[in-house]
């Protein structure tokens, strides 16, 4: 601890607080608004600071960084224009209740409310984003603020903070201590919620557990693990949090987003017993709310989340247990199955667990689709040769739906995927990914609409040594906004043509590799020379692989979409 004798900026100030907070590594695009912050950085040996080339990747990076870890991550940025940028990060991780502080540089104190060069109001900005907003007022609260921060950002369910900083604020001096070193905070289950939820699993003869949500963490992954294989539960995976439990397990049956198996929606819309241990259940997860009735599902249901306020927002549950996701799973680890009539394994179940294991299994066999070069079959060989803790990143666009289809996931924080929706999203997760853990192998998957959203981070892949591959899907389209054109308005197609520059060439322009594959069988040998080339160098490789527009999902075409929505009457 510093004491009061010792004068500071606010800066300063700011930075001493970062480090009794733990904070190891930080992303920012300097700007002249928090000068003495940078300043300070300088200084701060203990911590990494990662420059990026635009402020959206910055928040985009810090979020994957507290998805990675589980800990609040730190991103700066300046004000107006910056912070507009920013925003989006901000977006994502309210959304995936993820833990993110955005520090925000601010004008002078003495010139607010006039409108001064890029002022905002963040209060108003974020206000309806973050879980708080706060402008620092003086030099001297800037460890209480940084603390309250932190515990909102990590406790209860995670989400995004966001702090500006006059300049003023940070250029004065101060005489004040350091605070204490953050502590997460979370409810744990009720006296008698595991009692009722042990009772009515007994009771049931369909379950399904359906698990998502933030404040995931290992040891978190591995109780629910115990809890599932105790009880032989089989278990879904909401929208884009298919790496709770290990794909590879027995007990997993597939994912409930987009493009799910009919067979699983079924199974789950069969279930006499709903167990949500963390999703929100919103509307990608429910199929626009269609998985379950609103407000009173027609199963029994159990819904387990770490926001007290989550439970019956949008479905009446039979059971609700405010808990966060280590203190749940750990007291579910101990659960053991009684019933009636006292069984233990094989559950009355079992056979129905391993069918739906069968179906995924089978569903993860891709069919032919358009063109020279599958995109199915390229999933098939990541699978086989990847290693199981290898990241696969992904921004918003139809080729994620091979990825999450066809990938098996192999644990926690093997997927960086944005709930949100975002585009653009991928690369920055896959540096902030390959930054943290260098020994592991991180992927970034991308279309060409989403890859140019954020394509220059790859000068910040190479400056930081972040040797990430990149697995470009090129249809020449906005995908996904074309494959609803043609359900709405078939043939009509406008604003969705996509004219792009030569993907390789400008990934070795930034000092990479780059390599086109237009054919199925040159990939293999394609992507091991990427792997080599991003593991020598640590810079990034980029594959281009050019698909047929026609293959729009796994199992659409974009002609058979036009054919359906003339013979129901559109267009």
């Amino acid at each position: 601890m510093m004491h009061a004798s010792q004068t500071r900026s606010g800066g300063q100030i700011l930075v001493d607080a970062l480090k009794v907070h733990g904070v190891e590594m930080v992303f920012c695009l300097p700007g002249e608004s928090f000068l003495p912050v940078i300043d300070a950085l300088a200084g701060a040996t203990a911590i990494r600071t990662i420059v990026t080339r635009h402020e959206a990747a910055a928040a985009n990076m810090a979020e994957a960084y507290g998805k990675l870890t589980g800990r609040p991550s730190v991103c700066f940025v300046t004000r107006g224009p910056g912070a507009s940028h920013a925003a989006i990060g901000v977006h994502t991780a309210a959304q995936d209740s993820t833990p993110l502080i955005l520090f925000i540089g601010q004008v002078n104190s003495a010139m607010r409310g006039r409108e001064a060069w890029q002022e905002v109001d963040y209060e108003r900005m974020f206000g309806g984003m973050a879980k708080w907003v706060v402008e620092v007022d003086r030099p001297e609260r800037l460890p209480e603020l940084v603390s309250r921060a932190f515990h909102v950002a990590i406790s209860g369910r995670p989400g995004p903070v966001v702090v500006a900083l006059p300049e003023d604020v940070l250029e004065a001096v101060a005489q004040v201590d350091d605070g204490q070193a953050y502590r997460r905070i979370a409810a744990c289950p009720g006296g008698d919620d595991l009692a009722r939820l042990a009772a009515m699993l007994e009771a049931s003869e369909r379950p399904v557990v359906l698990v998502g949500g933030g404040g995931w963490d290992a040891r978190a992954c591995r109780d629910f693990q115990h809890f599932v294989e105790a009880f032989d539960l089989p278990v879904a995976a909401a929208f884009r949090r298919q790496d709770i439990l290990d794909n590879h397990h027995p007990n997993y049956i597939g994912h409930a987003g987009l493009g799910p198996s009919p067979k699983l929606t079924q199974r789950i819309r069969a279930a006499d017993l709903i167990l949500a241990v963390g999703p929100r259940l919103g509307e990608t997860t429910t199929s626009g709310y269609t998985l379950f009735e609103v407000p009173r599902p027609s199963q029994r249901f159990v819904h387990v989340h770490a926001d007290a306020l989550e439970l019956g927002r949008i479905y009446q549950a039979d059971l609700m247990i405010n808990a966060g996701m280590g203190e749940f799973c750990a007291a579910a680890a101990a659960l053991r199955p009684r019933g009636p009539a006292g069984w233990r394994a094989p559950a009355p179940w079992s056979g129905q667990v391993r069918a739906a294991r069968a179906d995924y299994l089978a569903d993860q066999v891709p069919g032919p689709m358009p063109g020279r070069l599958d995109l199915g079959a390229v999933m098939t060989h990541l699978r086989e040769s990847l290693p199981k803790d290898a990241i696969l990143t992904n921004g918003a666009g139809n080729y994620a739906i091979w990825v999450h289809k066809f990938h098996r996931y192999g644990g926690f924080r093997t997927q960086l995927a944005p709930t949100s929706g975002a585009m653009g999203y991928g690369l920055p997760a896959a540096i902030a990914a390959k930054l943290l853990h260098p020994g592991r192998e991180v992927i970034c998957f991308a279309g060409d609409g989403c890859f140019l959203m954020s394509g220059q981070e790859l000068a910040t892949a190479a400056q930081h040594g972040a040797g990430v591959v990149v697995v470009l899907v090129n249809n020449g389209m906005y995908g996904s906004i074309r494959m609803h054109q043609e359900r709405e308005y078939p043939g009509r197609v406008f604003a969705t043509t996509l004219q792009n520059p030569d993907f390789p060439a400008l990934a070795r322009a930034y000092g990479g590799l780059g390599e086109r594959v237009e054919e199925t069988a040159g990939f293999p040998d394609a992507f091991a020379r990427a792997r080599a080339f991003a593991a020598e160098t640590g810079k990034p490789a980029l594959l281009e692989l050019v698909i047929d527009p026609e293959a729009i999902t796994p199992t659409a075409t974009l002609a058979g979409l036009r054919e359906a929505a003339l013979q129901a009457g559109r267009g």
